[in-house]
């Protein structure tokens, strides 16, 4: 019998909490953006990238993109997904224009590629895994 371990969970501050938060309760990507600015940024973090504004506004993403780039991880560094591999871990460029990286559940890592369109998880199950965490568009 396999014993149940939680998944690790990141740590929660002031700069990502409500982020965090809306992934856990709701099921949705926060994005951030300088105020009068278009250009989204992900991960949260108290300045902009690209402005070096820190007046900034959150705004819910659709939740949906486009495989850059992944890899399958063989290895887990953490027990609880032992059972679960391989891991899909891929950088994937959400449709308002920022790029993250996050998991990818699929019944057959094997047959994905690059380029392949995702959307986030039902909220029913995103609060199983603490980031967000996307499966294939059929």
């Amino acid at each position: 019998m396999t014993e149940f371990l939680d998944h690790p969970r990141p740590y929660e501050d002031e700069d990502n909490r409500a982020f965090l938060t809306a992934w856990r309760d709701e099921g949705k990507i926060l994005l951030q953006r300088a105020v009068g600015s278009n250009r989204p940024f992900f991960y949260p973090r108290p300045i902009c990238p690209y402005t070096g504004s820190s007046e900034l506004e959150s705004f819910e993403a659709e939740g949906k993109g486009t495989v850059v780039s992944f890899s399958l991880v063989r290895r887990p560094n953490h027990p609880a997904f032992n059972d679960e591999v391989p891991i899909v871990l891929a950088e994937i460029e959400l449709l308002e224009g920022a790029t993250m990286l996050a998991r990818i559940l699929t019944h057959d890592p094997e047959s994905l590629i690059s380029g392949a369109s995702v959307r986030t998880i039902k909220q029913e199950s995103a609060s199983k895994y603490p980031l967000p965490t996307f499966e294939l568009i059929s």
